[in-house]
């Protein structure tokens, strides 16, 4: 088989979760997250977005009303990441999930991007993250990508609201 190589402007589009309940996902996708519900598909399915896009998650009971979350240990998803646009887009979600009183899994600086990590109801893991601007992602000698993972700075990130 011949080398091909992806075209440089494909994107993910979307996600399409299975989960136990429709309303517990909507109340944390929607009510915590912020995104807008675009359309229902019976009592089963929901299409969110930002910004009026069709939908960049789907969310289903088709196969998994009231089922019990996927473990940790088995192949699967191991989180949907959310872009945000801004360093303080990601402070504000930030303060948000802090005055929730949500739990969250982690938080690190991988010097392309920071990010916020934490399970949605259904225990499917969610990266909140926003990326440092291209000139400024560290390099190796090499000149190929320096991806770590360390410590947030979560009071500089707060300062940014």
């Amino acid at each position: 088989m011949s080398k091909y190589t992806i075209p440089t402007a494909t994107r993910i589009g979307h996600v399409h979760l299975k989960v136990s309940d429709i309303q517990k996902a909507l109340d944390f996708y929607q009510g915590l997250l912020g995104f807008e519900l675009v359309t229902m598909y019976g009592k089963d399915a929901a299409f969110i977005s930002a910004g009026g896009y069709h939908h960049h998650i789907g969310l289903n009971t088709w196969q998994s009303k009231g089922g019990k979350p996927a473990p940790k240990n088995a192949a699967g998803l191991f989180h949907t990441a959310i872009l945000l646009p801004t360093r303080r887009d990601l402070a504000i979600l930030f303060k948000r999930l802090i005055d929730a009183q949500y739990p969250l899994t982690g938080a690190a600086d991988h010097g392309v991007s920071e990010a916020i990590y934490l399970d949605d109801p259904d225990e499917n893991g969610v990266e909140l993250y926003w990326d440092r601007p291209r000139e400024k992602w560290p390099l190796n000698p090499d000149g190929s990508i320096q991806m770590f993972t360390r410590q947030l700075d979560i009071e500089g990130l707060l300062g940014e609201i």
